[in-house]
């Protein structure tokens, strides 16, 4: 079977991938882009508060200025999750988002001299293995947390965005997405997640305290979250392992609140654990219709308890917010709090003016900050899940 030109292209960039050093992914990629007629070529990645995106250096990358999400062509294309094409005088500058299977790392930037359906397809099939080198690229190399940082970062924060699963993940049957804010301090917010077959696994926690301590806490419950999950069992096991993890190592005085779910993504059916969280909220049709304020549990880390597990069933469409009380505890000296309600009445206003729940979690999370009079002075975090239903079976079979 015979290679066309951009079938070779991609293979050479496959073949040299595995033994790449990452430094040398910048002028690799230009060296593609070169090839099929194109210049001047940018690989911007997502900053960390979800506001910029900025520049990658490295030879051969044209390395300007950050560039703001909202307002900018490459931002359009980062929020559309779709090619952008701008046509200028010396050509057509095109903006290819990078998705790391459905996790978005940024946007490419490129300019040809005109552009057919041929480059079209070829191009994004490009930005799709670049940011998957950029992931697993990543992994050796502190560039590309270097750039995606624009102030300095806590400990407690590096060490709370190393437990990190993707903030995003999406496919024909359930999308998920967070954000967690202050971004560069925040210590004891978490949230991990697993899709194994087609159950969707979710637990969001809020550890007790601030800074170094707090991050410590948090990490030992997500470690513990993710090592009973990975044993397979059911939330009443999984919420005790939790519970007598904490309770072992840091003593009765130290504690998580938490939220723990399966999710059929089959069927809809709904299971979770609240242990001591505030209750997540049930949104349909960009209204919120239901506060899943069912029977608590004591949080993780009181030793003992016997969680309590509630159920229901979702419609194709639903969906559920998961949130820290950070969210709606922020208040001004002498003022009440942001409270529930208000809440409420932003998530209906943003919800109808967003694309998927990623969009939605990152414009409902910088509305509700600028509602809070921009601060956010303890760690507030949203998680967004949004159940489709039906079946992924039709992307395991080959169009030849």
């Amino acid at each position: 079977m015979s290679e066309g030109f951009g079938e070779r292209l991609l293979g050479q960039l496959l073949d040299r991938a595995h033994e790449m050093p990452p430094q040398l992914l910048a002028p690799l990629v230009a060296e593609e882009v070169h090839r099929i007629g194109g210049r001047d070529v940018s690989i911007l990645l997502q900053c960390y508060e979800q506001v910029e995106l900025v520049p990658l250096p490295g030879r051969g990358l044209t390395v300007g200025e950050a560039v703001p999400i909202d307002g900018s062509r490459a931002g359009e294309a980062f929020l559309r999750l779709a090619a952008v094409e701008d046509e200028q005088d010396d050509g057509v500058r095109m903006y290819l988002p990078l998705l790391d299977g459905s996790d978005e790392v940024g946007v490419m930037a490129l300019t040809l001299d005109t552009v057919e359906d041929d480059d079209r397809r070829l191009l994004r099939r490009l930005a799709g293995l670049v940011a998957d080198m950029v992931v697993t690229k990543g992994a050796y190399t502190d560039q590309f947390f270097r750039t995606r940082r624009r102030q300095p970062m806590s400990l407690a924060a590096e060490i709370q965005w190393s437990l990190l699963p993707p903030m995003s993940m999406n496919n024909p049957q359930v999308s998920v997405a967070g954000i967690l804010e202050p971004a560069y301090a925040v210590a004891g917010d978490s949230l991990d997640y697993a899709l194994n077959d087609d159950i969707l696994h979710l637990a969001i926690i809020d550890a007790m305290g601030h800074g170094l301590n707090a991050s410590v806490l948090a990490t030992v419950a997500v470690g513990a979250y993710r090592h009973a999950r990975r044993a397979d069992v059911g939330l009443a096991e999984l919420y005790a392992f939790m519970d007598r993890a904490i309770d072992e190592q840091f003593g009765p005085d130290q504690f998580v609140t938490a939220q723990m779910m399966r999710l059929d993504v089959g069927t809809g059916h709904l299971q979770w654990v609240n242990a001591g969280h505030p209750a997540a909220l049930l949104i349909r049709g960009d209204r919120v219709v239901r506060v899943l304020e069912n029977p608590g549990t004591l949080p993780v880390g009181f030793g003992g308890a016997e969680p309590l597990i509630s159920s229901m069933d979702l419609q194709q469409g639903d969906r559920l917010m998961f949130y820290t009380d950070g969210l709606v505890e922020e208040h001004r000296p002498g003022q009440e709090q942001f409270g529930e309600e208000r809440m409420i009445d932003i998530i209906e206003q943003v919800g109808p003016t967003t694309q998927g729940v990623q969009h939605m979690a990152r414009n409902l999370s910088h509305a509700l900050k600028r509602e809070r009079g921009g601060t956010t002075s303890d760690d507030a975090t949203i998680f967004l899940v949004e159940w489709r239903g039906g079946t992924a079976d039709h992307l395991a079979m080959l169009d030849l």
